[in-house]
C-alpha cells in the first residue's frame, strides 16, 4: 500500500493527459494508471490527426499522445503502466488496485478509461483500418472525397455519418443488418430521402478486399436471399457502437443502461464525492479527441476545487 496520494487518474488518452497537465500545474503531482496495453487511447491507433487544433500540418495520433505524455510528466504527474481491475471508493479515502499488484489510495479519482469501438470482426477489416476502415467520420471523411463510401450500422450514429460522408463521397451507400433501422424517426426520414444515399436492408458484411493501395470493396450477403455480392468502396466506415471501459467499476459509480458513467449535469462529478470523469467513458454523442481533452480540464479543475474544499 503507498502513501495516499491526492489524485489518481484513471486511464490516459486525451482526457486523462490533460487533467494531469492541469493538476500538475496546479501542484498536485498527479499519479497516472496509463494502462498497459494500449496506454494513449485509441488516438495510437491512428494515423493523420488533422482536425486538433495547433496543427495545421497534422499529427500522427501517436505522436500528439507522445505529446501530451511529456507534457503531463513535464508538470510533475507521475506513470504507472498498469491497469485497473477493481476500485474502492470510501467516503474520504478511494483505494484503486492494479493487475500487477500494486494498490494506491487518493483523495480523489478521475476516471477517463474511455470506450472502443464496436468491430464488424470480418476477414480484411483489421488489415485495411487506417488504410480504408475507418470508426470515424468526422476525422475521416476527407480522405475519401470523390470515391465510394461504405457505412455500415442501423442507428443514429450511421445515419449522421452517412449523410455527412455525402459531401465527400462519389457515392454513400448505407448498409444495415435488419429490415427497419434503430435510428430516430427523423434520422430514418433524413437518410431514405437522400438522393445521394443507397440503402442495403437485410444485408451484412462479410469480407473487406483491397490491395497495397487500401481498400476497394466489401462482399455483402444479403440475410434474406442469401445472395453474395461486392460493392466498391474505398472507405467503410463502421458505426456499429461503442463500448465505454467501465468493467471494472464493478458497479462503484452509477452508470446508463449502456455502461456508461453518469455525471452531475455539465459537471464532471460523479455519483461518488471526490471521483470525477470525463472522456469517452461518459460522452456517448462527440467521441472526439478535442472534446475529451476539454473535459479532462473540466474533471481537473472540478478536483482541484474538491481538494481545496471549495
Amino acid at each position: 500500500m503507498s502513501d495516499i496520494q491526492d489524485v489518481v487518474i484513471i486511464g490516459s488518452g486525451p482526457a486523462g493527459y490533460t487533467a494531469a497537465i492541469y493538476l500538475g500545474r496546479a501542484g498536485y503531482r498527479p499519479l497516472v494508471i496509463a494502462g498497459a496495453l494500449t496506454p494513449g487511447g485509441q488516438l495510437v491507433n491512428t494515423t493523420t490527426v488533422e482536425n486538433f487544433p495547433g496543427f495545421p500540418d497534422g499529427i500522427l495520433g501517436p505522436d500528439l499522445m507522445d505529446a501530451m505524455q511529456r507534457q503531463a510528466e513535464q508538470f510533475g504527474a507521475r506513470l504507472v503502466w498498469d491497469d485497473v481491475v477493481s476500485v474502492d471508493f470510501g467516503d474520504d479515502v478511494h483505494t484503486v488496485t492494479c493487475d500487477q499488484g500494486d494498490v494506491f489510495q487518493a483523495r480523489t479519482v478521475v476516471v477517463t478509461t474511455g470506450s472502443t469501438v464496436r468491430k464488424l470482426q470480418v476477414p480484411g477489416e483489421e488489415t485495411f483500418a487506417g488504410r480504408g476502415v475507418s470508426y470515424c467520420a468526422t476525422c475521416d471523411g476527407f480522405f475519401f472525397r470523390n470515391k465510394p463510401i461504405v457505412v455500415v450500422g442501423g442507428g443514429d450514429s450511421a445515419c449522421e455519418e452517412a449523410l455527412f460522408l455525402t459531401r465527400f463521397g462519389s457515392s454513400v451507400t448505407l448498409i444495415h443488418r435488419r429490415d427497419e433501422f434503430r435510428a430516430s424517426k427523423i434520422m430514418q426520414e433524413r437518410v431514405r430521402s437522400n438522393p445521394d444515399i443507397t440503402l442495403m436492408m437485410n444485408t451484412v458484411v462479410e469480407r473487406v478486399n483491397g490491395s497495397d493501395a487500401g481498400a476497394e470493396s466489401i462482399t455483402v450477403r444479403n440475410r434474406a436471399t442469401d445472395e453474395v455480392t461486392d460493392v466498391p468502396a474505398n472507405g467503410i466506415f463502421v458505426a456499429i457502437g461503442h463500448t465505454p471501459a467501465t468493467d471494472f467499476l464493478h458497479g462503484a459509480l452509477a452508470l446508463d443502461d449502456d455502461g456508461y458513467i453518469l455525471v452531475d449535469g455539465a459537471s464532471t462529478r460523479t455519483s461518488v464525492p471526490g471521483v470525477f470523469a470525463a472522456g469517452d467513458a461518459v460522452d456517448r454523442v462527440y467521441r472526439q479527441a478535442i472534446s475529451a481533452a476539454g473535459m479532462g480540464c473540466r474533471a481537473a479543475l472540478d478536483a482541484q476545487r474538491y481538494l481545496s474544499g471549495d
